[in-house]
């Protein structure tokens, strides 16, 4: 991969040799972003769980600002009694979102959490501190708020100055409970996830310190070189490119090879990312590795635990990946970087720079997880403020892919849509701009950003068609990755690419709890042919279709578009399109007639591709049957 270059806090390099391969249509936004470089060496010892490391940092602040501090990430430190995360989990235990098969109540918990860290023993517990950190050989201040440690800088750091930092700190690996941690629950030694003290985000809002109790983060892109020295037995699944696999063998440098042996009761893994935000790694003395090529993209590891049958598992799920590349290359871009390693270890799956951590070997987990590598990792939204612009983006992705390997015809996004139907019928729903962490339940946080997120993007296909849809998340990787897109960003894109205006929609769909909510009211008999008119019941309005099917198998799609669109999507599907003047907002009631008899229709329906999210659709469709 190219590597950016930064000059005047624009962004050069790789997006230029991008644009200068592919028609351009419209101009790439510019946007400055920060740029952090860490080169580190670590130490675990495996006996005591104690990590040691030193840092040394290069920040270049690229924004128009003096910055008179820094903030910096010590996540571990959630991982003790008493903590944010542990108060906050067990606040959210205490809520009753609905009833179980048994009858019994259904609490808030994150089942991963509940009130375990509450429930650590001294030497259980995990912790990041930054021992010292110097600039130009002077120590700096530093003041800890639990899980952010703000650095007091004793001189500013000015626009477009670089400079270089020193850190040592000690961690103690907690045992698993969220994303990190040792011995987790199929036996995996070590998750190495968000243990490094890591600079927060600056960007054109200003600093990003946000405290870990929860769920997403948010980074600064950058390179990593990092040395790791661990006991000899182990085993490395990483992010990043290992520098020195001829010394360390087990398939990095040739398929099938073992570990090789040294003579020293440790051995240290080299591995360097580059234009990532973040490096995370798993290692266990028991692991296997795998690998499989993609047609002109990344060489995907796979890292895992043995199991009765896990190499014909996880041999299917690699299969299926590098097999699937073809058609995510297709319509979500190019994954730019030359590796990505699925690793078994952490609490579920979670994704981070080049691999990810995965419990199993679930086809559905890697593609999700992978997915992310385009929603979280290549475009880095802000996730604690646009969570359902990754989640929800990435499960639309996974929906989609998962339908293509398996070779489905059915709605790739029905889950996501039951999802966020059931959550808008409950008292828990909260808008989509509600910050990740501050969802009132976890049940409500989950089904947004996941579900309604990926709703977002397919009731998006139904408003501007699937080929512009297809367009447009294209059109969105190539001007907005590595530029960390909000909401309005994504909008403007759908916007020029569709011709259709979609403030409107974003203003609904984001901002509030408006649901959609068509019936079919009254069909009838006119001079002119059969008459349908449709009332909306709900909030939201939205462009209607209602197809028309008659008794010789043919069809008609009555199409009105809505008035805060200025435009009408190109027409889908077979049989007659027929388009109507556009609806204003503030009328719910609409009568589109068809020349054919009423006698002649076989089924009425509104959005038979059940592509709108109607909060009802038992109403919505009328057979006929004479």
């Amino acid at each position: 991969m190219q590597r950016k270059k930064w000059v005047s806090g624009k962004l050069l390099g790789t997006w230029l040799v991008f644009m200068s391969l592919v028609p351009v249509a419209f101009a790439q936004p510019n946007r400055w972003q920060q740029a952090v470089a860490y080169k580190m060496n670590v130490q675990l010892d495996v006996a005591t769980n104690i990590l040691t490391g030193t840092q040394e940092i290069k920040y270049t602040n690229n924004s128009p600002d003096t910055l008179t501090r820094l903030f910096f990430h010590t996540y571990w430190n959630a991982f003790q009694p008493g903590s944010s995360m542990d108060v906050r989990s067990q606040e959210l235990g205490k809520i009753q979102v609905g009833t179980n098969r048994d009858g019994s109540p259904r609490w808030d918990w994150d089942g991963r959490v509940r009130d375990r860290i509450g429930e650590l023993q001294p030497d259980e517990t995990g912790y990041t501190r930054i021992e010292s950190l110097s600039i130009a050989g002077k120590t700096q201040t530093i003041k800890e708020h639990e899980t952010i440690a703000e650095i007091k800088l004793d001189k500013p750091i000015l626009p477009g100055q670089t400079i270089t930092m020193q850190t040592k700190w000690e961690s103690r690996v907690p045992v698993q409970i969220r994303r990190s941690g040792r011995d987790n629950a199929e036996g995996v030694r070590f998750t190495m996830t968000q243990w490094y003290p890591k600079i927060a985000a600056y960007d054109k809002d200003g600093w990003h310190p946000t405290p870990y109790v929860a769920r997403e983060f948010y980074g600064v892109w950058g390179d990593f070189e990092v040395n790791i020295t661990l006991d000899k037995e182990y085993k490395i699944g990483s992010s990043g490119v290992l520098q020195n696999a001829a010394d360390i063998g087990w398939g990095y440098d040739k398929d099938g090879t073992e570990l090789k042996p040294v003579g020293t009761p440790t051995r240290t893994w080299k591995f360097k990312a580059e234009d990532v935000h973040d490096f995370a790694w798993a290692a266990d003395p028991a692991y296997k590795h795998i690998t499989r090529k993609t047609n002109g993209g990344p060489l995907l590891h796979f890292i895992y635990k043995d199991a009765p049958s896990a190499d014909k598992l996880w041999a299917g799920t690699a299969d299926t990946c590098a097999m699937a590349y073809d058609y995510i290359k297709e319509h979500f871009g190019a994954y730019p970087w030359p590796v990505y390693s699925f690793i078994q270890g952490g609490d579920g799956g979670m994704e981070y720079a080049m691999a990810t951590m995965v419990r199993s070997h679930s086809l559905g987990t890697a593609l999700h997880e992978w997915m992310h590598s385009w929603y979280q990792q290549l475009l880095g939204t802000n996730e604690s403020l646009y969570a359902w612009m990754d989640e929800g983006f990435t499960s639309f992705a996974e929906s989609r892919t998962m339908n293509h390997v398996r070779k489905a015809k059915g709605w790739a996004l029905q889950g996501d849509y039951l999802s966020y139907i059931n959550l808008s019928r409950s008292r828990f729903e909260e808008p989509l701009s509600t910050h990740a962490d501050h969802f009132n339940t976890n049940v409500a946080y989950g089904a947004s950003a996941y579900g309604k997120g990926a709703v977002f993007l397919g009731q998006l296909g139904y408003i501007v068609g699937e080929e512009n849809l297809d367009k447009i998340l294209l059109e969105y990787y190539r001007q907005w990755k590595f530029k960390s897109p909000t909401a309005d960003d994504f909008v403007r894109v759908a916007e020029k690419v569709s011709g259709i205006e979609l403030d409107w929609y974003k203003e609904y769909w984001v901002y509030s709890t408006k649901t959609i909510d068509y019936k079919i009211d009254s069909v009838w008999q006119g001079e002119n042919g059969t008459s349908v008119r449709v009332h909306r019941v709900g909030a939201m309005p939205m462009p209607v279709e209602v197809v028309l099917t008659f008794k010789d198998g043919s069809r008609e799609t009555h199409y009105v578009p809505l008035n805060l669109m200025y435009g009408e999507k190109p027409k889908e599907g077979e049989g007659d399109w027929i388009v109507y003047p556009a609806q204003r907002w503030t009328h719910r009631d609409i009568v589109v007639t068809s020349n054919k008899s009423l006698k002649e229709v076989s089924s009425i329906e509104i959005d038979p591709s059940m592509r709108v999210a109607d909060f009802d659709r038992r109403n919505n469709r009328l057979e006929i049957n004479w």
